[in-house]
């Protein structure tokens, strides 16, 4: 389940994520935010007509996690990504503030979360819906999702990408197996 606020030329889509660490296999979930580029699409149809919306290039992500291992609302795992290549994100920036703070103050100063130059209007509008977007990451953070099921409902559609994780593990011995088994179904090596 994704939330979208979609703007002029950019959107910010909220969720609840959930991955491994590929390092030691610890497991992380939380909010996700990313900022993304609206991608024009040929006008269709009459004046009437609904129109595609293309959500593509990521520009900027938030990751206010909390590691499994620890007690809920922990927030060890919060970073954030500040630009993308292509599809990539850059390494990971931990947050050194409280990330609802942190999250407020990037969101009511939205010219400084990328290089790369948001039209006036954007800014504007980001700035006026921040409240609105806070309370939808607040909504999907770690402390809301209590149980496995949950978590599994607001992110079954990364059972691809978890299948990626469990493929690339350093160490795959440290894995908690049945706190992944909703999203591990249908892997072969587990």
């Amino acid at each position: 389940m994704q939330h979208a606020f979609a703007y002029d030329e950019v959107a910010i889509l909220v969720r609840h994520w959930f991955e491994i660490d590929l390092n030691d296999s610890h497991l992380e979930h939380g909010t996700r935010l990313e900022l993304r580029r609206l991608v024009p699409q040929d006008r269709r149809g009459t004046e009437s007509a609904a129109q595609k919306i293309l959500v593509d290039q990521p520009l900027w992500r938030a990751d206010l996690f909390d590691r499994l291992d620890e007690p809920p609302g922990n927030f060890t795992a919060a970073h954030y990504h500040p630009f993308f290549t292509g599809p990539e994100p850059s390494e990971r920036h931990y947050l050194q503030e409280p990330p609802w703070q942190w999250l407020q103050e990037e969101l009511t100063n939205p010219t400084g979360l990328t290089d790369l130059q948001l039209t006036a209007w954007d800014v504007e509008d980001i700035t006026s819906d921040a409240a609105e977007i806070i309370e939808t990451a607040r909504r999907r953070a770690a402390t809301e999702c209590t149980s496995i099921e949950q978590c599994f409902a607001w992110t079954r559609d990364a059972r691809r990408t978890v299948h990626l994780m469990l493929d690339q593990l350093e160490r795959p011995d440290l894995l908690d197996r049945d706190h992944v088994l909703p999203w591990s179904r249908g892997h072969a090596g587990l």
